[in-house]
C-alpha cells in the first residue's frame, strides 16, 4: 500500500512525523507537505505561479517540501508517485471540529485526495502549551488505521479528531453551531492599530457530535462527502423552477 502523508502545519511539524511513523506499519510512506505553516488555508490551490518540489530529510522517510497549500501537496505528491492508495493528513496541532471543517487546511488535503479518486483521512488533536505527548495518540491512530484501511466498506473521506488521552473511539456527526464572530481591535508597540478575529459558540454542545465526543475523551470519526447539496431544500425549491417556453 502506498501512503502519502501531508499536513497544513508544515513539513517540520512533530505531528506529521508521528503520523508517518504509525502509517509505516501499514505500507510504504512518502511525506509531501508545505514548506511553511498553511493553517486555516482551506481548500486553496495555487494557480497564479509555479510550485517547487524539493527533497527534505524527515526522520527516516522520503520527504518533499512544497511552496504551496496542503491541496497542492496532494496533487504534486500524487503526480510524482503513481498509484497512491490513501492520503493521510496531520496530525494537526489543534482540533478540526464542527465549523472549522470549512477552513481547515488539514481536512482540505484529505478532500483533495477524495476529489482525485483516492481515500483521504485527516487527523487532528488539541494544541497544548507544553509539547504534545504523541505516545497515547499514536496508539489510537493505529487503531483508526486498522478500522479504515483494512476494511473494504470503509468510507473514502473521514475526519478524525483525537483527544490528548483517548479512551475509546466513536463515530460522530459534525457539530454545527453558530458563533458570535467578533473583531478585537488592539495596538502594536508602535501604536498602530491591528485586529484579531475571535469567536464564541452561541448554542450549547450537542451530544453525539464530534466536539462532544472529543470532550468526553473519545476519538471522533466523522464520514464526509464531497456533495454539499441540501437535498431536502433542493426538492422543495424545485417547485419554483421555471420551465423553458
Amino acid at each position: 500500500m502506498k501512503i502519502l502523508v501531508t499536513n497544513d502545519d508544515g513539513i517540520y511539524s512533530p505531528g506529521i512525523l508521528a503520523l508517518a511513523e504509525v502509517a509505516a506499519d501499514f505500507g510504504k510512506v512518502r511525506i509531501v507537505a508545505p514548506d511553511v505553516e498553511q493553517s486555516s488555508m482551506g481548500h486553496a490551490v495555487t494557480a497564479s505561479r509555479p510550485l517547487s518540489y524539493k527533497k527534505t530529510k524527515i526522520g527516516d522517510f522520503e520527504a518533499y517540501r512544497v511552496n504551496g497549500t496542503p491541496a497542492d501537496c496532494v496533487s504534486l505528491g500524487s503526480f510524482h508517485w503513481e498509484k497512491v492508495d490513501v492520503v493521510l493528513s496531520g496530525v494537526n496541532l489543534g482540533t478540526n471540529l464542527g465549523n472549522s471543517m470549512w477552513h481547515s487546511g488539514t481536512l482540505a488535503a484529505a478532500k483533495q485526495a477524495a476529489l482525485m479518486g483516492l481515500n483521504g483521512i485527516a487527523f487532528s488533536t488539541p494544541s497544548q502549551r507544553d509539547e504534545i505527548n504523541f505516545s497515547p495518540i499514536k496508539l489510537y491512530i493505529a487503531k483508526v488505521l486498522e478500522m479504515l484501511l483494512l476494511q473494504e466498506d470503509s468510507p473514502s473521506l473521514v475526519n478524525v479528531n483525537l483527544p490528548s488521552e483517548p479512551q475509546g473511539i466513536q463515530w460522530a456527526r459534525q457539530s454545527v453551531r453558530h458563533y458570535d464572530g467578533l473583531v478585537k481591535a488592539a495596538q502594536d508597540p508602535m501604536g498602530r492599530e491591528h485586529f484579531w478575529f475571535t469567536v464564541a459558540p452561541i448554542e450549547n454542545l450537542e451530544e453525539g457530535t464530534d466536539r462532544w465526543t472529543v470532550e468526553h475523551n473519545m476519538v471522533s470519526l466523522t464520514p464526509l462527502r464531497l456533495d454539499l447539496t441540501d437535498e431536502a431544500c433542493l426538492e422543495r425549491m424545485k417547485q419554483q423552477s421555471v420551465s423553458p417556453r
